[in-house]
């Protein structure tokens, strides 16, 4: 009674190919579809955000001396997350929004606005999301322009100058449009593979003779031929 009921529960996986293979049409249609509402979204529905970035050096020592050590640069280094919190402190964003005459509050530009380390360097880049890229580029320019008297005034013992000036980023980086539609894609493929596996498993009707066969394990010794 245990065997029959262990095999009852076996699932049959050459017949599951073989019913994902007799759909394969309908499953790259409804993929295909998945990919279309996607890019309709992403190229109508979403807006689309750009970046501009700068690059600024980060120094401990104010003077104008050209001895560097690698103490200096281990220091400068360290100073990058400092000078990360001033820079999106409100001393300094709100002079921006005065300066610039945004729309927006403080909090909008400091959540667009991301600082760090380029490659572990003491160099320092600036980025700024928008929605409008030539705007990015002016709020990273006045930025740069803004923090390092910010900077000089509350360290004390450092400052920080542009090494580059604003690139602006004309692809956008939200929505990645392609990226998006190849995962709707892929996504509705699965949706369907798996629904047509569920439907399949739930399946206990019987509606032909190789399923009498094949549930019931009876031979058929007739059936009925449709009218």
């Amino acid at each position: 009674m245990r065997q029959m009921e262990m095999e009852e529960e076996v699932i049959d996986l050459s017949e599951l190919l073989r019913l994902l293979w007799s759909h394969v049409l309908q499953i790259v249609a409804v993929g295909l579809v998945a990919a279309v509402i996607s890019f309709l979204v992403c190229t109508f529905a979403l807006t689309p955000r750009y970046q501009a970035s700068v690059n600024m050096i980060v120094n401990t020592r104010q003077d104008n001396t050209t001895t560097v050590s690698n103490d200096n640069i281990t220091s400068a280094k360290n100073m990058i997350d400092t000078y990360a919190v001033i820079i999106k402190s409100n001393l300094v964003l709100n002079d921006v929004i005065q300066r610039m005459g945004l729309d927006m509050t403080y909090s909008q530009l400091a959540d667009s606005i991301t600082v760090g380390s380029v490659n572990s360097t003491q160099i320092m880049a600036i980025t700024v999301t928008n929605e409008n890229p030539g705007l990015a580029g002016k709020i990273a320019q006045t930025i740069a322009e803004v923090a390092p008297d910010v900077i000089v005034e509350k360290v004390e013992a450092g400052s920080c100058k542009a090494v580059s000036d604003v690139e602006i980023d004309t692809t956008p980086v939200y929505p990645q449009t392609k990226k998006a539609t190849l995962l709707c894609a892929l996504a509705g493929m699965v949706a369907a593979c798996a629904l047509l596996v569920v439907s399949h498993l739930l399946h206990n009707y019987i509606v032909d003779d190789e399923d009498v066969q094949k549930k019931l394990d009876l031979p058929v010794l007739g059936f009925i031929p449709e009218v």
